[in-house]
């Protein structure tokens, strides 16, 4: 009878797991074999495997060899998504095979080949819908298909090997030589329909190959950082929802910041916050349908009142995002609680008007076509943050505390009004327009000596988190990748001195310090990755380019055996932390590598503000 593993496993560490993706959903699948997350059909939709956050009996599926593992191997086809996982025990060698076909259904495909000798497997597959909460009727069709039904939803597995029920699980036991093959294909369906048609595996390898495959080779060379920033590309395009262009910032929910404790956010959906770096990324390696299909759902997402534009939205820019708690879930290592949905979408975040409003720059620079509803939405949307800026707000890190004046949020506003002054002023044909790039004009500079006096803290020589504290932010090296002030203005310096001294730890950026800096929270966390690319990039804008490349290299070696990257890694531990993969993180790995290999890069022609003032 094939194996249990009956004792209860948990979760992986979250560096030893890789990426399946089919560009509506994701899964993730750890060393050993055990695809311990999955969401279908789509990144949001309740998982059906979510042992990640619980034990093995809130649902996974594991194909690994019965006897020891003396060695294990992995990697990714070339410029792909096919996961190649290669196990050496005592009998022989095995590969096996994960991906997910690129196509209209919804599937994970695994192939076990032999490769030396003979080696014995044994597959485990316990189904949980909701989250690891329902247990399905399953049904054995005919010995080598089953169904798993529970109210709307079904799984089908189909195998070429003969399927046993046990105990609410199902699996078997085989073997395989040099050159055997072994299939099993998942497939989800609602369980309205009739039993669809399977799929021929090895096609679909074939055809998911020449997907990954044509989307990768249009990346240019990036010099000694080429395979990286490809990988990162991949990962990034895995992470998109294709029917509406939206890019989640990961594929998880509450992986924790600090191991045990409550920092576990759902980060399923699509953030504003990520659209500048995003489109930048994209233009700069030529992905020109990629930035305008993110740019579409850009501009659908935040089309309506302005009073209602939210800093996050679902995959098709869906507004509701209630967050709620699953109690019957343990949690990442015990981090509680696992939490699904997201309350911070509610959270007034001034800074996401900047980024609105330079992600429309900066597409237009690249060469994408103006389109005429972005200039409808800014004609709305800036006589209403021209009220608003002023006021206090929840800030980049979406704090669960009272609203602050976060310099940063100011900066960002400012970048609104100089982005939208430079733009309507080079396309100016009546005085009513020169007017109104004048009037935003007049505002830029009015918030801009606002920053300047009440953000700026002499006795540091530095600029600040909050208007009149004395704490850091990492945010704050924003001031120059915006260009709101030049790299070498002596407030910059004093701010990446005091960013440095106060909030680096081996090496690496905290985003701000929990102890001087109350966020609504208990507990830490780790450094913020993508923190440390934006020290990078300042250092390229300072001309400090051994320490720029010698911290992106330290970044890039952080990343796991198939190049993903988390959210937060922590030094002391040598863990990542976080949800993973992290669209942040692999935006600053592509940006940064650009920014190294260009003259003008990505950082520079964003910094070229053609209207900061020296206040």
């Amino acid at each position: 009878m094939f194996p249990r593993w009956r004792t209860l496993s948990m979760a992986a560490l979250i560096e030893d797991y890789a990426l399946l993706g089919n560009c509506k959903t994701a899964a993730l699948v750890a060393r050993d074999g055990s695809l311990d997350w999955l969401c279908f059909p789509c990144f949001d939709a309740p998982a059906c495997f979510a042992a990640l956050l619980g034990s093995s009996d809130n649902g996974r599926w594991k194909i690994a060899p019965k006897e020891p593992v003396i060695f294990t191997e992995r990697r990714y086809r070339e410029g792909t998504l096919i996961l190649e996982t290669v196990f050496q025990t005592a009998s022989g060698r095995a590969m096996l095979i994960d991906f997910m076909p690129v196509d209209e259904g919804s599937h994970v495909v695994r192939i076990v080949v032999g490769l030396e000798g003979e080696v014995a497997f044994g597959m485990d597959l316990a189904i949980r819908f909701d989250y690891g909460s329902t247990v399905p009727w399953v049904e054995n069709r005919d010995g080598e298909t089953l169904t798993a039904i529970a109210g709307p939803e079904m799984l089908v597995l189909r195998a070429t090997e003969t399927l046993h029920a046990l105990d609410h699980h199902t699996g078997c036991d085989f073997h395989v030589t040099a050159g055997h093959r072994e299939t099993f294909i998942l497939s989800h369906q609602a369980s309205t329909e009739t039993l669809q048609t399977a799929i021929d595996a090895e096609q679909e390898l074939q055809r998911t190959e020449g997907f990954w495959r044509e989307f990768s080779d249009r990346c240019p060379d990036v010099g000694q950082w080429t395979a990286q920033v490809k990988r990162s590309l991949i990962t990034l395009k895995a992470m998109t929802y294709a029917p509406t262009g939206g890019i989640v910032a990961a594929v998880t929910t509450s992986l924790p910041e600090q191991l045990g404790g409550e920092r576990n956010w759902d980060y399923r959906f699509c953030w504003l916050r990520d659209a500048t770096m995003t489109l930048l990324a994209f233009m700069n390696l030529g992905y020109f349908e990629e930035a305008s299909a993110w740019r579409e759902w850009l501009l659908r997402s935040v089309a309506g009142n302005p009073e209602q534009i939210q800093i996050m939205y679902g995959l098709g820019g869906e507004r509701r995002l209630p967050e709620y708690e699953l109690p019957w879930l343990s949690g990442y290592e015990n981090s509680k609680p696992v939490r699904i949905g997201n309350a911070a979408a509610t959270q007034m975040q001034l800074d996401v008007y900047g980024e609105v409003a330079d992600a429309m720059t900066q597409a237009l620079k690249g060469g994408l076509p103006r389109l005429p509803r972005s200039v409808a939405i800014s004609k709305v949307i800036m006589p209403f943050l021209e009220k608003v800026w002023h006021m206090p707000d929840k800030g980049i890190w979406e704090i669960r505390a009272e609203p602050r004046h976060f310099t940063h949020s100011k900066v960002m506003t400012w970048v609104a009004f100089d982005r939208n002054a430079s733009l309507i002023a080079q396309t100016a044909v009546t005085d009513d327009d020169r007017a109104l790039a004048q009037h935003y004009r007049s505002v830029a500079d009015q918030i801009h000596a606002d920053v300047c006096l009440n953000g700026f803290d002499s006795e540091l020589g530095s600029f600040v988190q909050t208007y009149g504290a004395k704490a850091l932010d990492a945010s704050l090296l924003q001031i120059a990748l915006t260009g709101f002030l030049p790299a070498d203005d002596p407030r910059v310096i004093g701010t990446v001195a005091q960013i440095e001294r106060s909030l680096m730890q081996d090496g690496l950026l905290l985003r701000y310090d929990n102890d001087r800096s109350a966020d609504g929270v208990s507990g830490n966390e780790g450094t913020f990755l993508v923190c440390s690319f934006w020290l990078a990039d300042v250092y390229v804008l300072l001309g400090r380019r051994q320490e720029a490349r010698e911290l992106y290299d330290r970044l890039c070696g952080l990343c796991n055996d198939v190049g993903l990257l988390a959210e937060q890694y922590d030094p002391r531990s040598k863990r990542m932390l976080g949800n993973f993969p992290q669209a942040f993180s692999h935006i600053g790995i592509i940006n940064t590598a650009l920014n190294l290999h260009r003259v003008m890069c990505p950082v520079k022609a964003r910094a070229m503000s053609e209207a900061a003032t020296v206040e």
